[in-house]
């Protein structure tokens, strides 16, 4: 019997553990997707108390909590802190097989070095001692412990970035902090509010907003405000991919009706995303951006918690709609414009691998490396068999050593023990490829793989290599 999460975890042959610990482990994270604060880096924030950073807004824990019966007032609700704190503890050991459990457990031994097993008995002795740790252990250090190269922040388009702005003047901090792109609710004129925010748009870009020609216009000022702050990529999150094309008059009607609140249809709401979404890409790819499409989601399943706690609170799923002929249409709209950017796609159904990874092989470039493909096992994905399941498809139908590998798209300082996660398991493939005789025994060569997929890829896609 193994031991529980020794520093072999995961690592079952002699290639995956070499991998792991000579060359995965060492290598810096480059974290171009999440949803972390840029005010709490600037701001260096101190927790007050384990329960704040382990709980404060991560839904993957709180969704667990709530499958094990615990009271809402100890997930989201008035509980104290240490209330919180024990119903996860309480909750933890029904969570076996579970990334989660796992997540959890690499957190407390790599930000606190604490290797006892959490369940309601090691509660009390747990919280005090990372409580003490966190009196010093603040956000930056964190960051620091987790040899953090660049972190891409999640950013509205209305943002002004102060910051960042911050951050980067800051020369006693060694990571670097962009922003990254979302213009989801400029794109989404089906969405509730979509008027107060074309308005709000308008007075960050300082015009009035008239027509579908000016949003494009408002759009593409603030891509060049987010490019002089540094911003290298841009990410979409779609419920499904669109495909409709319209004439301009086309859109300017659906816009206006949009604005005047009035319902629009179909054609005339997937005509006005694809337009958008096709402007959008071809200011990225003139300034050498990335654009991430996350896609795929039921959004807020839950209507009565939704009004409740809002948003990105636990209560979405997975959609089974495949857009496999939109996706192919819109990235061939892109490449015969001349407008296709560097393109990473995550689907939230793993059924979409196959799809996804061979729509990708078709719009490639030369001198690129992977240009258009599979970002990492994306949410609902982001588990063991995920991972090995999109590895196994990247594999299969493209080229694993293109790939540019793990993001944390986490709320969460302690998340980047998923890098971590995600290492163990890519070794751990390669590992078995090796010592089953489907790869040379070249050592060299595979840790320059196993290097090039934990950062090196990622660093020369984005362009921080430059």
């Amino acid at each position: 019997m193994k031991p529980f999460m020794d520093k072999d975890f995961i690592l079952n042959t002699e290639t995956a553990k070499e991998l792991f610990h000579e060359t995965a482990a060492k290598m810096p994270i480059i974290d171009y997707h999440c949803h972390i604060e840029a005010k709490e880096i600037a701001e260096d924030r101190r927790f007050d108390n384990i329960a704040q950073v382990w709980l404060g807004g991560d839904h993957y824990k709180w969704r667990a909590m709530r499958i094990c019966g615990t009271p809402e007032r100890c997930v989201t609700g008035d509980a104290s802190d240490y209330e919180k704190w024990l119903a996860f503890c309480t909750a933890a050991p029904k969570m076996i097989g579970s990334p989660l459990y796992h997540w959890a457990h690499l957190e407390l031994q790599r930000y606190f070095g604490i290797t006892d097993t959490l369940s309601e008995d090691t509660a009390e002795k747990i919280w005090n001692e990372c409580n003490e740790q966190l009196k010093t252990l603040t956000v930056r250090k964190m960051i620091e412990k987790s040899n953090v190269e660049i972190i891409c922040t999640t950013n509205d388009p209305v943002e002004m970035l102060p910051y960042h702005k911050e951050i980067a003047k800051d020369t006693s901090f060694k990571t670097k902090v962009f922003p990254a792109f979302r213009p989801d609710k400029a794109v989404n004129i089906d969405k509730a509010g979509f008027a107060d925010y074309i308005n709000s748009l308008a007075e960050v870009w300082g015009k009035k907003i008239e027509c579908f020609a000016d949003v494009k216009s408002a759009i593409v000022s603030r891509i060049e405000y987010f490019a002089e702050n540094g911003c290298r990529a841009a990410d979409h999150g779609l419920d499904y991919v669109p495909f409709k094309l319209l004439e301009d008059a086309d859109l300017d009607v659906a816009f206006k009706k949009a604005m005047k609140g009035e319902t629009l249809a179909q054609c005339e709401i997937d005509g006005y995303k694809t337009a958008l979404i096709a402007c959008c890409a071809a200011e990225y790819a003139k300034r050498e951006w990335v654009m991430e499409l996350h896609y795929g989601v039921i959004r807020n399943t839950n209507s009565a918690m939704f009004k409740r706690l809002g948003p990105d609170t636990g209560y979405d799923a997975v959609d089974q709609h495949l857009d496999a002929a939109n996706l192919a249409y819109l990235l061939d709209l892109l490449i015969s414009n001349d407008t296709l950017p560097r393109t990473v796609i995550f689907p939230i159904d793993p059924s979409h691998n196959t799809s996804v990874e061979t729509i990708c092989g078709a719009f490639q470039a030369e001198g690129i490396k992977g240009r258009v493909q599979q970002g990492a096992a994306w949410w609902f994905n982001d588990t063991k068999a995920g991972m090995e399941a999109q590895l196994k498809a990247f594999s299969d139908l493209s080229v694993l050593g293109c790939f540019i590998g793990m993001l944390t798209d986490s709320r969460s300082f302690l998340s980047y023990t998923r890098h971590e996660y995600f290492r163990r398991i890519l070794c751990n493939y390669i590992g078995d490829l090796v010592e089953n005789g489907e790869y040379p025994a070249d050592m060299p060569r595979l840790k320059e793989i196993v290097a090039d997929i934990c950062c090196n890829n990622a660093r020369n896609y984005f362009g921080w290599n430059k």
